[in-house]
């Protein structure tokens, strides 16, 4: 449920001071459920106070009383982590009161203050960790945050006028109000200019609200009461997407954003021509004739050529892309180095091209406050239609624009500027599984065979993962580990992968093998007994088989890795007088979000087993599951399905 609550209340929320909270101790003492917990939340607060640029100043406070042992441990150190080049955060004070009546006071200025853990990003990301010492049941600690800033960067300048966000004057904030212990109270108050207008929602819950006028200045507070740790399904979508939120900002409209976006880096140049750079893209662009030819040689040169490595470069983190230059050379970057280096060549290349923020994992809203975690391209083809390119999802895949962000929103920086616009769905048929195997069983239960696989899209991308990220030595081994997956005994006899399986651009994977597998069948006096292995092989790729198909409903919408076509057939010869003890299936489950049509038959000695799964979206609604369910579990059930043959 979405909904906006304004009221005019009598007194702001604003942060609580020395032990008020000792209400709220009582009440979570009345809280029965709450006792089996290892820790309680009495207070939850933050308070910002913004300035006429836009910055803020926050003070961030937590009460928390430990219940047992395991809330002891985990609170004996406390951890904040911030970012050096928009931001400043120190412990300010912090207090234990222990269950006999006594209190410690904690020294913060021993506080430590170190680079926080990294994978992937180093961008110079901060941690402030805080020892409280040993704690036992019923102690409380109470302690407080300064921080000064916003969340993401720009370029650098000078100390104080880091903290001011990049959109000057504009400030937003994006709060979670979901809890992961039980909280009492849980508050967020916003001090800022009287004059500065300001937008906001609450959205999938309910809040308390008001807005105080005083002086030049205004209050906005937002609090709740009395909060369950939000309890997540399997496979849901990300929590914002489904747990209480508050969106604010002072931007009107994604428009705004967007053609800041844009003019940030046109005025920083960062897609000026490079001539290197541009040796390369004549180059790439030899004996391309069509415009989807030609984007299509770019993107998969950038995605492939560009390593995945963040370093702090200085100027150009954040919202400001880095040169071409420094991108071409280096060939080392995030999203938005990669972003950049296409549109670079792109243009050189004569399109016209620019980026685009988006939130790689949740919805964006239309509040525009900037919920972005990616970074991306967009490209103007000559219909006059942009369509977005991402470098850095499609390494070594048969796409431009990674179906596993399909259903997702995304704001193109553009000179004329751009609303919120979203991903379509890819059809079924763009990302196909099709598996064919003709076997044979004998009556001492070995079956021998051959299967062909073939795959496009995102299913391709999975299939072929062994040739473009493996070492050619291990080819063989990781077939043959996929035939493994069917039983520790399968011997694979040969395979046929093709004379370079690492060339993705050249067509779609087929993949043939032949194979033994002694003792697969159980054996008895005239009864064979087995699975078919069209349903066994590639379940790696078949992501919907992690979804947990025995629940009945769910309250949330769910996702899985992309939208999928998985034809499975197998004809399987059995020995003569061996008749299938079960009667002939034909199955069909329809729905608007998934459909699976199967059989199962014999007829003389040949058996016949067929799958078409058609799933149609990656982010399913609540409201999707029974069709999804009813047609992943009328294929799984078809899958495990023993059969029984008996000598007549």
């Amino acid at each position: 449920m979405r909904k906006t609550i304004v009221a005019f209340m009598a007194g702001c929320c604003l942060p609580v001071m020395a032990q008020s909270w000792l209400p709220f101790k009582e009440r979570a003492a009345r809280q029965a459920g709450w006792k089996k917990h290892e820790a309680v939340a009495l207070l939850d607060s933050t308070g910002v106070v913004v300035a006429d640029n836009g910055s803020g100043s926050f003070t961030i406070r937590q009460v928390v009383q430990v219940k047992n042992k395991a809330g002891a441990l985990k609170y004996r150190v406390i951890k904040y982590d911030y970012d050096p080049l928009t931001a400043f955060a120190e412990f300010s004070r912090a207090t234990v009161y222990k269950a006999d009546g006594s209190q410690r006071t904690i020294d913060v200025s021993q506080a430590c203050d170190y680079a926080a853990p990294a994978r992937a990003i180093y961008w110079g990301a901060r941690q402030i960790m805080l020892e409280i010492g040993a704690l036992d049941a019923g102690d409380i600690i109470d302690y407080e945050i300064s921080k000064k800033g916003f969340t993401y960067a720009l370029l650098a300048a000078g100390d104080e006028e880091r903290f001011v966000p990049p959109m000057r004057g504009q400030f937003y904030d994006i709060v979670p109000f979901w809890v992961a212990v039980p909280t009492v109270s849980k508050i967020y108050t916003v001090d800022m200019p009287r004059t500065k207008e300001v937008q906001y929602e609450f959205y999938q819950g309910e809040c308390r609200s008001s807005v105080r006028l005083s002086g030049d200045r205004k209050v906005l507070s937002f609090s709740v009461s009395d909060v369950h740790p939000f309890v997540k399904e399997p496979n849901m979508v990300d929590l914002f997407d489904v747990a209480p939120k508050l969106m604010m900002s002072s931007t009107p409209e994604w428009k705004d954003k967007s053609l800041w976006f844009n003019k940030v880096n046109e005025d920083y140049d960062s897609f000026a021509a490079d001539p290197e750079a541009q040796k390369k893209v004549d180059e790439l662009l030899r004996g391309k004739k069509t415009e989807m030819e030609k984007i299509a040689a770019l993107t998969h040169w950038v995605a492939d050529n560009m390593r995945y490595s963040g370093i702090s470069m200085g100027k150009g983190e954040g919202y400001t892309l880095h040169t071409t230059k420094m991108n071409f050379t280096d060939r080392c970057g995030v999203c938005k180095d990669k972003a950049a280096l296409l549109i670079s060549m792109l243009r050189m290349a004569g399109f016209e091209a620019y980026p685009a923020m988006t939130m790689a994992g949740s919805r964006i809203e239309t509040i525009p406050a900037d919920h972005f975690n990616h970074c991306v391209t967009v490209v103007k083809l000559s219909s006059g239609q942009y369509i977005p390119l991402d470098p850095t999802w499609v390494p070594f895949l048969r796409e431009l624009w990674s179906s596993a962000e399909q259903q997702q929103h995304y704001l193109p920086g553009i000179p004329e500027g751009s609303g919120l616009l979203e991903t379509p769905v890819s059809p079924p048929e763009n990302h196909y599984l099709k598996l064919s195997a003709h076997t044979s069983v004998d009556t001492d239960g070995t079956l021998r065979g051959e299967f062909t696989v073939t795959a496009e899209g995102q299913s391709d991308g999975s299939v072929r993962r062994p040739f473009t990220r493996g070492f050619m030595t291990d080819w063989r081994q990781a077939m043959e580990n996929e035939l493994l997956q069917v039983s520790p005994q399968a011997r694979m006899l040969n395979v046929d992968y093709g004379t370079n399986p690492k060339d993705y651009t050249a067509g779609p994977i087929r993949i043939t093998m032949k194979f033994e597998i002694p003792d697969y069948a159980l054996t008895g006096d005239g009864v064979l007994m087995l699975r078919p292995i069209c349903g066994r092989l590639y379940q790696s790729t078949r992501t919907y088989l992690r979804i947990d198909t025995e629940r009945d409903d769910r309250r949330y919408a769910f996702k899985d890795a992309c939208s999928r076509l998985v034809e499975l057939k197998e004809t399987m010869t059995v020995p003569a007088g061996y008749t299938m003890r079960s009667e002939a299936k034909e199955q069909r489950k329809t729905s608007a979000v998934a459909d699976f049509i199967g059989s199962l038959s014999q007829q003389n000695n040949k058996v016949n087993i067929s799958h078409q799964l058609t799933l149609r979206k990656r982010v399913y609604d609540a409201a999707d599951w029974n069709g999804f369910r009813t047609a992943v579990k009328a294929h799984k059930d078809l899958a495990d399905e023993w059969l029984i043959f008996e000598k007549k």
